[in-house]
Order: C-alpha cells, then structure tokens, then sequence
C-alpha cells in the first residue's frame, strides 16, 4: 500500500506491522473493528453476535454472527497474525452448530445481541424490525431466515497457511460458500491504516468459481440419477427374465439383464427382433425392424402392414404400427401405461409381458417367415442393402 504525496507528485509506501507489534489482540481490537464495520468484507452484513457460545454440550465460541442480504448465516472467523491449521475445522463446526438454528432462534440470539449493546439507559432495539429493515421486506412473515445448506464461512487473517487455502478452495468446489479475507495494519507516521483483501476466492473469480461450483454440482446430481436409473432397470430386467423363463416362452431365456431401458431377442429374421421396452410411464412389446436399409424396413413393414386385419385378430386387439418417417427404423408395438421405477408396480409389469409377449410372437411369428421369404424374392440395389440374411 502506498500514500500519495500529492506536493511532490510521487507515492511512498507505508510501512506494513503486524499485529501483534502493534499490541492489538484478537477479540479486543479486530473483532470489535469488523463488528462495527461488517462492509469491510466486502458486502452488506447484518452483526447478529459477538463470542456466541449457544451450541448445547460444549463452551467453544465463533467469533462473529452475521446475515447477509439473503437470510443467510455468516460464520466470521478472525485470527491474527497467523490463521492457524485448525480454523477451517473450527469453522465448520460451527457451521454444523448453526444449521440447526430456527428462524425463531436467529431472532433471539440477534435480539440478546441488540440488548448486550445497547447503551446504558438505552431502549434496544426490536430484532424483528431490525432485520426486516435489513433485508428491505415488508414484513417479517416474508423473511426466510437459515435455509437448509445456506450456512457461508469467512476467515479473516493476516497470512494464512496453505492448508487453509487449499481446504477453502477444496470447500469452494463443493458447493460450501467459503471466503477468506487477508487484513494488514500499515503505519505513516502516527497515522494507523487496515487494508482488507478478499484472496480466495478473488473478487474477479468469484462468479466463475460459483457458476463452476453449481455446474459441478448439477452433473453429480445428473450422473447419480443415471446411475440409479442404470440399476433400477437391471434389477427390472433381472426379476423379469427370471420369471419369464419360468412359464412357456423361451425367446429371452438366454438375454441377460441389462441397465438399458429395453432388451431384445430374435425372431428368426436377421435385425427384426423382440423387443421388451421398461421406462417411467409405461412398458412396452415391439416388433422391431432395425435392417441395414430404409428400404428392407419399409418392405418389411408394408407386407405385415398388408395384413394387419388378420395379425391384430390372431393378437385378440389393435396394434400401434409406426412406420417411423424420417427414421431408418420401423415397429409395431402394444403399450401399457404403468409408473415403471415404482418397484410396487413391478409384479403387474411382470404380468402383463407375461400376457402379451407370447401373444405378440404367436401373432408374427409366421407373418415375419414369409416377409423374409418375400424379402429373399425382392430385388434391391446391393449398394444399399448389404446382406439380406
């Protein structure tokens, strides 16, 4: 830091002490500067307690107290000339402590607060008014005070350690609201000035960080979806093999269960398969038409098309058949609407595959013979087909 001599037209550095040349201590000095000036941390807080010590079992006690302009809690931890190894620990217990505080809590700890520091013959003042005027609402039925996870952590120091810095930055990556503040006493002559500086994370970085931070956290919530979905769907897929090997239809006795929402078997007909679909709201049979071309599919699909009148009545009831514009691929299937990742719904998915999965092969399976006898007949472009069986 520097003083600007304005006769002269140069600049001459201060000369920076610490804190303990200075002969200033912790609770006496630092703590009661920040108490009175809580915007020298960059930001509109709201001093609610000083040394507050109302954790059940136990005498430790944080530093400061505070709300932000969001409701939020704000641990401040002060230490002097050097942050320690421990504070984050510290600070995280108290953190702990704090996220059990009810909105009722808060205004009585701020409201104790209020009446420790009113002046001698002085009326406090009301603690609910206080934060309504603070957080610019117009009654205190609309102040959320505390949510669930909202808990943020400053540590103010003149050096921290880096243990300290790469746990808050490690905290800071994992969704935990953690600042660190560096302060620095500077002297000129007889004049005494306090330098704060956010380090971690920097002002400029900080919405990055956050934004990367909430990222972060969206993909974790994402892929630990997937990865419950991956293995609701094996298990479906495991109790309903098991089950379908115990009754008369052997096309899936040698599939194995699969953490993709379907599974197939043959049908006699090379890529025209059966096809068990489980997802959310439904289940569903296919016969599936997945050939190297558009256009053996569309053969295929149009001469069991042709006789649809007399597979739907072998069936015993209507078929959707999607010939699929704009895909490659066709199918005609039976659906049914079911909440399939309710595990309670399971025993009835189980019956009715167990209904109609052997309808739906008795049903095709002579139809998709001649198609393929037909198919063997039809005369395509080699270029476009490939092999046709």
């Amino acid at each position: 830091m520097y003083k600007i001599n304005r006769t002269e037209n140069r600049i001459q550095p201060l000369k920076s002490k610490s804190f303990s040349e200075l002969k200033f201590t912790e609770r006496k000095h630092l703590q009661e500067w920040l108490a009175h000036a809580p915007e020298a941390l960059g930001e509109d807080l709201l001093i609610i307690q000083k040394e507050f010590d109302g954790f059940d079992d136990t005498k430790e006690r944080l530093d400061l107290l505070a709300l932000d302009k969001d409701g939020n809690l704000v641990i401040i931890e002060n230490k002097l000339d050097d942050s320690g190894k421990d504070v984050v620990w510290q600070a995280l217990k108290y953190a702990g402590y704090c996220s059990n505080l009810s909105k009722g809590q808060v205004v009585e700890i701020y409201q104790d607060y209020l009446n420790k520091t009113s002046g001698p013959g002085a009326t406090s003042l009301n603690a609910k008014e206080s934060i309504v005027e603070f957080l610019e609402v117009d009654d205190f039925a609309e102040v959320a005070l505390n949510r669930t996870q909202s808990q943020r952590v400053m540590f103010v120091a003149a050096k921290f350690r880096k243990e300290v810095t790469n746990t808050a930055l490690w905290l800071i990556g994992h969704g935990i609201s953690c600042q660190c503040f560096k302060v620095t006493p500077y002297l000129s002559g007889e004049e005494l000035f306090l330098n704060v500086e956010q380090i971690i994370p920097t002002p400029e970085s900080e919405e990055f960080m956050i934004g990367m931070a909430a990222k972060e956290a969206e993909e974790k919530a994402v892929v630990h979806e997937v990865k419950k979905r991956h293995q609701l769907r094996y298990a479906f897929w495991e109790q309903l093999l098991d089950n379908l090997k115990a009754g008369p239809i052997t096309l899936f006795d040698n599939i194995s269960p699969s953490k993709e929402n379907w599974i197939g078997a043959g049908s006699g007909l090379a890529n025209v398969s059966y096809n068990l679909v489980f997802n959310k709201n439904g289940a569903r049979i296919d016969v599936y038409l997945s050939r190297a071309s558009t256009e053996e599919n569309t053969f295929i699909f149009d001469f069991l098309y042709e006789q649809k009148e007399s597979i739907e009545n072998a069936f015993g009831e209507p078929l959707e058949w999607q010939s699929l514009p704009g895909k490659k691929t066709c199918r005609i299937c039976i659906e049914q609407m079911f909440d399939g990742h309710d595990p309670q719904n399971w025993k009835d998915m189980t019956q009715w595959f167990n209904e109609y999965l052997p309808k739906m092969e008795a049903s095709f399976k002579k139809p998709i013979a001649q198609a393929g006898q037909k198919l063997k007949a039809h005369s395509f472009d080699a270029k476009e087909v490939g092999t046709i069986l």
